[in-house]
């Protein structure tokens, strides 16, 4: 290959794909969104639907809904579908799974990414990944690292402690590179500690590719490289933006310039192509290539499995659900959510989804034969992610017109399902949100249903925590769905129906108010000058609530189901253990109600009188079982000695402390079952 040839791989030539060398054959590197599903094809060389017909998708289920499930067979299959469909599309390159730490609930790509917790994210990550690349499609994990607020994410300089990024901000992404084996990691937009992502040796060099041994290609966020040299000698592989003239950008004329200068070696571009062929090995130019399928039965079951499994039960006090459908003669659904589609809006990726069953769809489908249905709008959702505050201004106001529409109704029917929440454009790539409030005037009509119709449930369809306090205190019946994906109304009329028993379990806390939250409670967020400090450092999410003793709203884990589930004869295998042994964990998990159900069994670490700052919990281990009514499983779950490791700036290592932990079984982070202790030596 000439130095030319060489070059032109390391830059995109199009907006969604790079060079290869055709004198060679060897073909162009092609890359998709994302999250969510593959997204519609556009046109080559800019954002404009190509208008085809054949790219219609399985829209699935968002990643914060995924976590809640907390289950990484559904993470998995999420991957398949993902692999599948990016194949029958011959893209080579998936720009998914992103996992960024919920860091604090206002992040615009909060819906997008996982959860609070590095020991979550990376069970799904693995699995994602793992379901990605089985069909010969690069999983390109997102975003490295960090970047964790939308506002000014493209300047914003992140200060964290090598700590925090080692035990919170990394662990998923080594996870997804040391045993997904994922193929490609793209690079944030921000900085870390001074550099620029796409540039920063730190990350790239010395951990990613050196530590963690990674053997595939870094690709910068879409126009998120700065300089030619810096980001050529760490470690970045290939430049990806929006826009031309492409022989103009920093990995393109500039960068040959560089090398015929001598400022970048020839040996540091063969290693970027090296690791380009390798991708294209294991992906195009693979053996026993997938064909794929797109939008098929198969994927559509997935995408409701996962739904499925992703629905939280906050509340149920008057044991309304799940409803008797056999009794229940009128039922009035009422919300904008309820008759709304989620596969587009706002600047996130969407997917052209060939179906999308509503939450009135799906209820009609369940209950429509013995019941008669009726809907009213209650609100406008009028908000648009591409206006300015001041063009959508009023958003928040209720409408008096819409929400004694909505009294009317609901003061003729035996139940009121209100479909509330938020949708793309207010959750959106791009922005964060301004407060944790509920948009839309939606209080206001919560409030007037609920006084209209004693049967009201409360369904909130988002994908990260708001402000649910006056909802928790005055309603009994509460549901969170989320942006469910092409099955969403379905699974949720067949929770509300009990034809499934809710299993999912929130993945990270809502506060009771936004300064309780650490990024507001410590004035980090947004940050000053455009530098955001983690002051924070290790206490993320429910290692902040539980360290600081501040009771969230609804807490890490937390979930309810149609039946109870009790906890009992907690034991280890051993009582003393060195830092390599493998801890078994057994107990006991008795299903004492009449129906079979899911339950997640978490089990939380503490060290006790500890040398330095532990979090007085930390996740370690979770396993997610059906159990039949009124049987008793044999639990066993296994986590390694080394796994109670912290990790010591000063020493640059990994340190398992002797002396006594606490290991908690738990059916949330706030509800502990049973405890025992062991030592390590």
């Amino acid at each position: 290959m000439t130095l030319e040839e060489k070059i032109a791989m390391l830059h995109g030539n199009a907006l969604f794909s790079s060079a290869g060398v055709p004198r060679l054959g060897i073909p162009e590197l092609t890359c998709d969104d994302g999250p969510l599903g593959v997204r519609e094809e556009i046109k080559r060389f800019d954002w404009a639907s190509a208008n085809w017909t054949t790219d219609s998708a399985t829209f699935l289920p968002n990643g914060s809904a995924i976590a809640a499930t907390w289950n990484p067979v559904m993470a998995n299959k999420y991957g398949v579908v993902i692999g599948e469909e990016a194949n029958a599309r011959n893209k080579n390159i998936m720009l998914a799974p992103a996992f960024n730490i919920c860091r604090m609930p206002l992040c615009g790509r909060t819906y997008e990414y996982y959860s609070e917790d590095p020991y979550l994210n990376s069970q799904l990550a693995i699995q994602s990944v793992k379901g990605i690349q089985s069909q010969h499609v690069a999983a390109c994990v997102k975003h490295f690292a960090a970047n964790n607020q939308e506002f000014h994410r493209d300047s914003v300089n992140t200060i964290v402690d090598e700590r925090a990024l080692r035990e919170i901000y990394l662990p998923a992404f080594k996870a997804a590179v040391q045993q997904g084996d994922a193929y490609a990691v793209m690079s944030a937009y921000n900085k870390v500690n001074g550099y620029w992502c796409s540039e920063n040796d730190f990350l790239l060099n010395k951990v990613l590719k050196k530590e963690w041994g990674f053997k595939g290609l870094v690709m910068s966020d879409w126009s998120g490289v700065h300089h030619t040299v810096a980001a050529a000698n760490n470690e970045l592989d290939i430049e990806m933006g929006s826009s031309g003239p492409y022989d103009q950008w920093y990995f393109a004329k500039p960068l040959l310039a560089a090398v015929k200068a001598g400022q970048v070696s020839v040996k540091t571009i063969d290693d970027k192509v090296r690791r380009i062929l390798w991708l294209i090995y294991h992906t195009s130019m693979s053996a026993n290539h997938p064909e794929g399928a797109i939008a098929t039965p198969a994927h559509t079951k997935s995408a409701y499995d996962i739904a499925s499994e992703s629905i939280v039960l906050l509340k149920n006090d008057a044991n309304l659900l799940p409803l008797n459908a056999g009794k229940i003669k009128s039922i009035a659904v009422i919300g904008d959510n309820a008759t709304r589609t989620f596969a587009l809006g706002g600047y996130g990726a969407g997917v052209k989804a060939r179906h999308e069953v509503t939450a009135l769809e799906g209820i009609k489908s369940r209950f429509g034969k013995t019941a008669s249905i009726s809907f009213a709008q209650g609100y406008k959702a009028e908000y648009s992610a591409n206006n300015t505050d001041a063009q959508n201004s009023g958003y928040d106001q209720p409408d008096k017109n819409l929400i004694g529409q909505a009294v009317a109704l609901a003061k003729t029917t035996d139940i009121a399902i209100l479909c509330i929440g938020s949708n793309r454009e207010y959750e959106s790539e791009g922005h964060d949100r301004k407060n944790l409030e509920l948009p839309f005037g939606e209080q206001a009509l919560v409030d007037a249903v609920t006084a209209a119709n004693p049967n009201t449930i409360i369904v909130i369809m988002a994908g990260a925590p708001y402000n649910l306090n006056e909802i928790k205190k005055s309603n009994h019946t509460i549901v969170w769905s989320w942006f469910n994906g092409s099955e969403a109304g379905n699974a949720l009329a067949d929770v509300l129906k009990g034809i499934v028993n809710p299993s999912g379990r929130l993945p990270f806390t809502f506060p009771v108010s936004l300064n309780d939250s650490p990024a507001f409670a410590l004035n980090t967020y947004p940050g000053k000058n455009l530098t955001a400090d983690y002051k924070e450092g290790i206490l993320v999410g429910y290692r902040w609530y539980d360290t600081k003793n501040i009771n969230p709203l609804y807490c890490f884990g937390y979930g309810l189901s149609y039946t109870n589930f009790t906890y009992t004869d907690l034991t280890t295998n051993k009582t003393n253990y060195q830092p390599g042994d493998k801890i078994t964990v057994s107990l006991k998990v008795k299903n004492t109600g009449s129906v079979a159900g899911k339950e997640v069994i978490q089990l939380y670490v503490s060290k006790l009188n500890p040398s330095v700052l532990r979090p007085a919990k930390e996740l370690k281990a979770f396993k997610k079982m059906m159990i039949a009514p009124a049987t008793t499983a044999a639990v066993s779950i296994n986590i390694n000695a080394g796994d109670l490791a912290y990790f010591d700036s000063k020493l640059s290592t990994w340190v398992v402390e002797p002396g006594q932990y606490k290991i908690m079984a738990a059916s949330s982070s706030k509800d502990i079952r049973q405890i025992v202790t062991i030592i390590v030596r």
